[in-house]
């Protein structure tokens, strides 16, 4: 839906970092929140798609600006009906606000999770760098951020799909603050170079 924002419209509705949604959206069984930046913590809009069943789900730091929200921890799961999600790390080693301090500091703000649906395995990485920890995910699809500046380069996204070695890979944070769509093509075109599958959503 742009950005970080990523809807899947079937049965259960499920939503990662809702921000800057249209109207006339389903109404939410799941949401996902990576973290408490304003452009992936959007009360307002998580709020506008919650019912009475709604289970929101978040790391720390943007569970504490949710209402109701359950915590997930890397390394820690929770079962909603048929979906099983997962917390895995999210963080920086190379972007910095300043000398010495990580917009994303590891294990102080933000998730990646797993969501287990069926037999397809999707990996949204949250804001992040290529991390170790990327090595150890067995995934379909994977949801890597391209734009720099406060996550990965596609260079680096590059870089962690060559690691991952999903199915597909979904390029996302770019048109709206940083990244653009050279970034989208860069990201595509050493991909497809390497045998990679891209689909852009």
């Amino acid at each position: 839906m742009g950005h970080d924002t990523f809807l899947y419209d079937g049965r259960p509705v499920i939503y990662i970092d809702p921000w800057k949604l249209p109207s006339g959206c389903p109404i939410a069984d799941l949401v996902l929140v990576t973290h408490d930046h304003f452009d992936h913590c959007s009360p307002e809009d998580v709020e506008r798609i919650s019912g009475k069943e709604t289970v929101v789900i978040a790391d720390a730091g943007a569970a504490r600006k949710l209402k109701g929200a359950k915590v997930l921890q890397p390394g820690e799961s929770l079962t909603v009906g048929d979906v099983t999600v997962s917390a895995v790390s999210a963080y920086n080693v190379n972007k910095f606000r300043s000398p010495g301090e990580p917009f994303h500091p590891k294990g102080m703000q933000g998730n990646g999770y797993i969501i287990k649906l069926g037999e397809e395995t999707l990996y949204h990485a949250g804001d992040t760098d290529f991390i170790p920890e990327m090595a150890q995910l067995d995934v379909t699809v994977a949801l890597l951020p391209v734009s720099g500046t406060y996550v990965m380069t596609a260079e680096e996204a590059f870089e962690a799909a060559k690691t991952i070695r999903a199915d597909i890979y979904v390029p996302m944070h770019y048109g709206d603050i940083v990244g653009g769509n050279e970034d989208v093509e860069s990201f595509r075109s050493l991909c497809e170079g390497q045998g990679l599958k891209v689909t852009v959503v």
